[in-house]
């Protein structure tokens, strides 16, 4: 047959068959690889990122936000140079379960709360009117997503704060609510430098209704502050559009007869222009103290408002200003994002009360600035990374696990002279030599991958293992809120409580494991240790946020855990065996659900504990009986006031008698003691993410060997229900409207 003739079906139904088999096993590998990863993202967000506190999708403030988490909190001291804050002055609030009341005592869900859905609240500026005290402050609008002014008021000493509403709303941004007292009038000078100009508003009903008094400057100044010095009013500022000034880093001087002005510019302007570590941003008010004027500033190096620094003026005059820096007086936190202020601190309004004594409001933030926006790029970055590498993958081993016949490409046709001297010929030539060299490298590498050779499963190893990190990255950074482990408030407030371990020479390691971790969560005021037998380490040998206090025992018994010590200075312990790790976002959810029941044990170990005669079992079978009545006080929240004095009562006299002859059950005796000392409800449980028992990983643990454990717990339960009558009824899992107690 003369002529050309088009490619055999039966050729090109075989190369796309080829073509098809060979797609099928990277298919196949997309959908195990992307299967894998879900399940490495799910047990990753399960172990690790569960711990944190998740934004709400319900909320409709305290939203993640870029500029941060802004709060406030407040500060007392005998000096402006030594302040303390609240949850050192031992003030109390018995409606929010706060002994003490801790800071931060204003967050963004004060005004939400109110109706006025905030994302943060920042730079607090006090106005004080006798034994009231009037915070004024910047509150992120999620509605426009602009500063407004909120305004709240205490009447106990900033102990608590009621929110009154928004005191000023522009149709721009406003921050920096600088208030202060002149000839009888009450007047604000915000922030606005959006409308390039600096403004003063009179309060015409104080404190929520305000009237533009007049424009001061018609520039954009930043941060500005007022202060009268010896017989002149001067006026600190910042101005960031000047030519060749770095942001942050100016600091410009005007001055007055009057804070109405007019205002005449300082010779030294701009008193400075560059780096900004060195604090020129104003942080707050000036204040004067024993005759000398002290200047807070901002230093912004690394983020903005990392921490405030303070200035003694030493010389200020129309021609000359020089300012040293002195120390600030408030310890910095180390526990970092569980801290409300961990990562910066960036505004102070410290005054004088008629008593003498000095109260000062800050603001802080648990997060770097675009610290929201960082952690998206992040978590997309990761996710994108992952897939990349998914499909990679996919494609090299559906390459390799292809080959395409030079026939697939190349029509095939009868040769004839006339073909010969066409291009095309030529060109099928080329195509065919190219791909059959392709093909071969490709039949090599694919033997070369198929081999089972060490370097081949460390290749795939790696390649498994970078995906694995990738996920990870994603899961963390895009559905791990802030990356903190943060506290609960109840009625708006926080508090904090203290830790009581047990614990004696043989388990050192355990308890320094145990005090590094728990240091770091942001209600835990102290950590007691009650060192019960061998010789007692220093505090100074712990890694710890807060104070280790050594309480060693002449007597080793396990009575010792509930006794009555007259230094701990919170209402609420935590007893908690040393070798129990959990996260920090169980503790504070464990002490939300007390601070709501403080008359309750609140615990992560439940027991059903029934039988005739009583027996004690573990928790499986209380969750087989769907219920519990007794939660064990190796991980429990109580009211240190009321249950151990009723522990060391002369009623419990025999009770601790038996715990100390059997070194055992002091918990199952604190149970007995609570519920015969009440109808109500006395126990309470929180479930835990996960919960680790290091004891396990050393042969110093009490109750190795469980069944014998077990057995002395059971004779104890008939002695205590022999002396104090039967535990409560069941109470059953999931009755909590949050699901903690699942």
């Amino acid at each position: 047959m003369a002529g050309r003739r088009a490619m055999r079906p039966s050729s090109m139904r075989g190369a796309l068959a080829r073509l098809g088999a060979a797609r099928s096993p990277a298919v196949s590998f997309l959908l195990a690889a992307a299967a894998a990863a879900a399940l490495v993202g799910g047990v990753y967000f399960w172990v690790v990122v569960s711990s944190f506190r998740l934004p709400d999708s319900r909320a409709v403030g305290c939203l993640p936000d870029g500029e941060g988490s802004w709060a406030i909190g407040m500060y007392y001291g005998k000096s402006p140079l030594e302040l303390r804050p609240i949850e050192l002055e031992g003030k109390s609030n018995g409606n929010s379960s706060a002994w003490p009341v801790a800071n931060p005592v204003l967050t963004c869900a004060s005004p939400t709360d109110a109706g006025f859905p905030s994302n943060f609240v920042a730079d607090p500026f006090l106005y004080v009117q006798g034994d009231t005290l009037f915070l004024f402050f910047e509150t992120k609008t999620v509605s426009t997503m602009q500063g407004d002014i909120g305004v709240a008021r205490s009447l106990d000493q900033g102990a608590t704060w009621e929110f009154l509403g928004i005191a000023l709303d522009e149709a721009w941004h406003l921050s920096y609510p600088f208030v202060f007292k002149y000839e009888n009038e009450i007047y604000m000078m915000p922030e606005g430098n959006k409308k390039k100009e600096l403004r003063l508003y009179r309060a015409s009903k104080f404190p929520l209704e305000w009237t533009l008094e007049k424009v001061l400057i018609n520039k954009p100044l930043i941060d500005s502050s007022l202060v009268q010095y010896e017989g002149l009013w001067w006026l600190f500022a910042s101005d960031f559009t000047r030519h060749g000034i770095e942001k942050n880093a100016e600091l410009e001087i005007w001055y007055s007869n009057s804070p109405l002005g007019p205002w005449n510019e300082h010779k030294q302007n701009p008193i400075y222009k560059s780096d900004k570590s060195l604090g020129a941003r104003n942080g707050g008010r000036l204040f004067v103290f024993e005759g000398s004027l002290y200047r807070p500033g901002q230093d912004c190096s690394g983020t903005y408002g990392r921490r405030v620094k303070l200035y003694k003026v030493e010389k200020l005059s129309k021609e000359e200003y020089k300012e040293v820096p002195v120390k600030l007086g408030i310890e910095e936190t180390r526990k970092g994002r569980n801290a409300w202020n961990g990562m910066r601190y960036h505004h102070m309004d410290a005054q004088q009360l008629a008593s003498g004594g000095w109260i000062a409001v800050m603001d802080g933030d648990r997060v770097p600035s675009g610290d929201s926006t960082r952690r998206s790029l992040f978590g997309y970055m990761g996710f994108l990374l992952a897939v990349a590498l998914v499909i990679f993958v996919g494609f090299v081993k559906g390459a390799i696990s292809c080959y395409i016949p030079p026939s697939f490409w190349v029509p095939l046709a009868r040769r004839s002279e006339l073909s010969r001297v066409f291009p095309v010929h030529r060109f099928n030539q080329k195509i065919r030599r190219y791909s059959t060299y392709i093909g071969r490298n490709i039949s090599a590498t694919k033997a070369r991958l198929s081999e089972k050779t060490w370097s081949n499963t460390l290749f795939f190893c790696v390649i498994a293992l970078i995906g694995i990190v990738n996920v990870c990255i994603a899961v963390h950074f895009l559905f791990g809120g802030n990356g903190a482990e943060e506290a609960y408030t109840y009625h708006g407030q926080h508090s904090q409580f203290t830790m009581v371990t047990m614990t004696y020479e043989a388990r050192l390691w355990n308890l320094k494991l145990f005090v590094e971790h728990y240091s770091r969560c942001e209600s835990v005021r102290e950590i007691v240790v009650v060192w019960n037998k061998g010789n007692p380490p220093t505090s100074d040998a712990f890694d710890s946020t807060v104070p280790v206090r050594i309480r060693v025992e002449e007597i080793n018994s396990l009575n010792n855990r509930f006794r009555v010590d007259p230094l701990i200075k919170t209402r609420a312990v935590l007893e908690l065996d040393d070798d129990i790790m959990m996260t920090c976002s169980d503790i504070e959810k464990g002490f939300r659900v007390w601070r709501e029941h403080p008359e309750r044990m609140v615990g992560f170990y439940p027991r059903m504990i029934d039988g005739n005669p009583l027996q004690y079992r573990n928790e499986r079978y209380a969750r087989g009986k769907r219920g519990y009545n007794l939660i064990l006080t190796g991980a429990a929240f109580m009211d240190s006031e009321f249950a151990f004095r009723k522990y060391w009562s002369d009623e419990a006299t025999e009770g601790r008698g038996y715990v100390h002859k059997n070194f055992n059950c002091e918990d199952l005796l604190m149970n007995f003691l609570y519920a015969n000392a009440s109808s109500e409800r006395t126990v309470e449980y929180v479930h835990p993410a996960w919960a680790i028992d290091t004891s396990k990983l050393s042969a110093v643990a009490i109750s190795r060997d469980t069944q014998k454990h077990y057995d002395i717990r059971t004779k104890c339960l008939a002695k205590f229900a022999s002396i104090y009558g039967p535990l409560p009824q069941k109470w059953g899992f999931g009755m909590r409207e949050d699901g903690w107690d699942k």
